[in-house]
C-alpha cells in the first residue's frame, strides 16, 4: 500500500481540523436545542469537508502509485480504486 507523504497532506490536515471544529459546533447546536434545519445544514457541511479530504487522500495515493509504477497497472492501483469508490 502507498504511504502518504505528510508534507503533501497539509491541506488535508487543515480541512480535517476544520471539520473537527464543525462537528463540535453541531454537537453544541444539538445540546442547545437549535433548529433542525440549522443542525442539518452544518452536518451537511461537515460531510462535504470529510468527503473532500478523503478524495484528496485517495488522489494523492493514486498519483504516487502512478509515478512509482511508471504508469503500469499494479495491485496498489486496484486497491486505491476500491478506496476511491468507497467514498461514493
Amino acid at each position: 500500500m502507498v504511504e502518504l507523504n505528510p508534507q503533501e497532506m497539509g491541506a488535508v490536515v487543515n480541512r480535517l481540523r476544520r471539520a473537527q471544529g464543525q462537528i463540535g459546533g453541531v454537537l453544541r447546536m444539538i445540546e442547545e436545542g437549535r433548529d433542525c434545519k440549522d443542525v442539518i445544514t452544518q452536518l451537511a457541511a461537515v460531510n462535504r469537508a470529510l468527503d473532500r479530504a478523503g478524495f484528496a487522500i485517495v488522489a494523492t495515493g493514486l498519483k504516487q502509485c502512478l509515478s512509482e509504477s511508471g504508469g503500469q497497472e499494479s495491485v496498489d492501483l486496484k486497491t486505491m480504486e476500491k478506496l476511491f469508490l468507497s467514498l461514493a
